[in-house]
């Protein structure tokens, strides 16, 4: 069985005992979260799709670890002007190992 679920502005397809990284939630290492904004579920028998989310839907998710993505470099530059300009950034993301997969 698997389900789509919509976290941090993403879509993801997941299944049980699948580890998918996200951005970041608000959760501490070894904690279960609880992710409601399913939009299908697939697998034996019929799909069910939402219109947006399926009511009653659920997928439950341990939080394996806080990380950071890579490194992402912003490098701005306007010829002949002397304007350079160079910025770094890493996204926060957090590492969930799916649990279980309840039906609406």
């Amino acid at each position: 069985m698997f389900a789509v679920i919509r976290t941090g502005g993403k879509q993801y397809r997941v299944a049980q005992d699948q580890l998918v990284t996200v951005e970041r939630l608000d959760a501490e290492p070894g904690s279960s979260v609880t992710l409601d904004q399913v939009l299908m579920l697939g697998g034996e028998g019929a799909v069910q799709i939402g219109t947006p989310v399926l009511v009653g839907a659920s997928v439950t998710a341990e939080v394996v670890e806080q990380t950071r993505g890579p490194k992402i470099i912003i490098f701005k530059k306007k010829r002949r002007q002397n304007y350079r300009r160079k910025k770094g950034h890493r996204q926060d993301l957090t590492v969930l190992k799916i649990t279980a997969i309840a039906g609406a």
